[in-house]
């Protein structure tokens, strides 16, 4: 079933090595390890510039460390997000990949903000899963982890579907056990997209200027960047054909509608 599904991030790779290249990234950091797949094009492109690859996951697969371990530009943190950033400077451009819920989310990009002032960096971010599922929904593969005020109520077994609010018991879009999704969608603190605009409104409140493409494919795709940086223009050339494309958006929904498909006929088999 995982190749009926594409999902990874690193079909935006053509979108994202671009606007890393306008950028003249170097130093490039990745929460949520994908060897195979972004990770891999992200080193050889960071290798290429002598800069380098920091990747922030807290339980890789074995296959992944052995990676990092044959490639010198390549670093790895076992660390949740929000604990590893100290151990963070000089950092050009930020790809988010990881726990896709409000909390993480948002103080993920509160620390990169944070850490671009410090250091005199213009904010670049990429993100993904911005759109269903996890746009307006928390997602969760260590509930533990965040602070029961910005939990919530989550289950594994229930499935989402779209533009309905509950989950359906096993059915729909689903973790099968390896990650919980919140029961209901929407509302505040809800979901990656919502933590995504929150940010943006309170740097914008402060005065700041950011801007935020919207790629409505492969679940989604957000590109923050600092308006005022020297490389601001043309990296909004490259990205204002795709934001809120309609044919990207009925492509998608059309994807999604298919594999949901394939999922129920599954579903109906195994209950016989």
């Amino acid at each position: 079933m995982a190749n009926l599904l594409i999902h990874s991030m690193s079909e935006f790779s053509d979108i994202i090595l671009q606007a890393l290249a306008i950028a003249d990234a170097r130093e490039i950091v990745e929460i949520g390890a994908e060897y195979g797949g972004m990770s891999a094009m992200l080193a050889d492109f960071a290798g290429e510039r002598g800069g380098r690859l920091t990747s922030i996951d807290p339980a890789p697969k074995a296959e992944f460390l052995q990676w990092v371990a044959d490639h010198d530009q390549v670093r790895h943190i076992a660390q949740s997000s929000l604990a590893a950033f100290d151990q963070l400077a000089g950092v050009d451009a930020w790809l988010i990949d990881g726990d896709h819920n409000w909390y993480t989310v948002y103080h993920e990009l509160k620390s990169i903000r944070a850490l671009c002032e410090r250091d005199g960096k213009p904010l670049l971010v990429f993100l993904h899963d911005i759109g269903w599922p996890s746009g307006r929904r928390d997602q969760y593969y260590a509930p533990d982890q965040i602070p029961a005020e910005f939990r919530h109520l989550h289950d594994y077994d229930g499935g989402a579907l779209p533009g309905i609010d509950l989950l359906i018991p096993h059915r729909g879009f689903r973790g099968m056990g390896q990650f919980a999704f919140a029961i209901h969608e929407g509302g505040p603190r809800n979901g990656v997209l919502t933590a995504v605009e929150d940010f943006v409104e309170e740097v914008r409140m402060d005065g700041g200027g950011i801007a935020f493409a919207e790629i409505p494919a492969v679940f989604g795709l957000g590109i923050l960047f600092d308006t005022g940086a020297e490389w601001g223009d043309a990296l909004a050339e490259l990205v204002i054909p795709f934001h809120e494309n309609c044919l990207l958006r009925s492509l998608e929904e059309n994807r999604l509608r298919n594999y949901l498909a394939v999922l129920d006929w599954q579903d109906r088999a195994s209950q016989g």
